[in-house]
């Protein structure tokens, strides 16, 4: 997700936060993931920033329908982007989900679609994919196995669009095209999360100055800095300069 926003707003500083010490969130309850989230969303707030961006399916799941109230800054989460998205995408109106357990149980990407009754949604919660990408594996015999164990009962099923629902998806595009065939389309939630939060600076006349210069980003992470480092060099490569330990929240 953060890749996404620094790829499509250059000019604009990243406060990320990410709460490593509590991951992953996909198995949690949805209460306990609930909870989590709004503390760190609430220390983002305190920080000063001006948008929020719930950068994870399963916390914009459990925290979809009282974060804009509870904060004084716009809100952008990673489900109604995409579901916007998949709906203009679909020929036939067979769309397939693929999340975390946490995301699937919430039946939030069930209530996004609510507004569009001539979409059958198809979900399927997909917990491996986090592990290997975390791992650093994006390919081989064991996540394409994998990939069809998942994967097939949806192609079974007819679908035409499938929605990443989590924002570690994207890493297997490469997996996942191969499963699904050249005449399914990916939808992105990070990417159409990023499309969001660029029109909602605009039209909200939000964006930084671009002769302010270049933006510096900043990272924090609940769990161990050097860790989540090295795991967030594979998301967003040379922007990853430093990262600080955030122990204000519970571990």
């Amino acid at each position: 997700m953060a890749r996404a926003v620094i790829d499509q707003l250059p000019h604009e500083p990243v406060l990320y936060l990410g709460d490593t010490a509590r991951q992953p969130y996909g198995p949690k309850p949805i209460g306990e993931v609930r909870e989590y989230a709004l503390e760190c969303l609430d220390h983002l707030v305190d920080q000063g920033v001006k948008v929020l961006v719930i950068a994870c399916n399963s916390a914009s799941a459990a925290v979809l329908r009282d974060a804009r109230e509870r904060y004084p800054v716009p809100v952008v989460e990673v489900i109604l982007p995409a579901t916007r998205r998949a709906v203009a995408a679909s020929r036939t109106g067979q769309i397939g989900v693929i999340c975390t357990r946490a995301t699937a149980d919430s039946m939030a990407y069930d209530d996004a679609f609510a507004a569009a009754p001539h979409v059958t949604l198809h979900t399927q919660a997909c917990p491996r994919f986090v592990e290997f990408v975390e791992a650093g594996v994006t390919g081989g015999d064991d996540l394409v196995r994998t990939a069809h164990e998942y994967l097939d009962p949806l192609v079974s099923r007819g679908i035409d669009t499938l929605i990443l629902g989590c924002t570690h998806y994207p890493l297997l595009t490469g997996v996942l095209s191969y499963v699904m065939g050249d005449q399914v389309t990916l939808v992105s939630s990070a990417e159409e999360t990023a499309k969001d939060v660029y029109k909602l600076l605009v039209r909200l006349g939000l964006e930084r100055d671009p002769d302010l210069g270049t933006p510096v980003h900043r990272f924090l992470t609940t769990g161990q800095p050097a860790e989540f480092e090295s795991i967030g060099r594979r998301f967003l490569g040379p922007e990853m300069q430093s990262v600080n330990q955030f122990a204000w929240v519970r571990a």
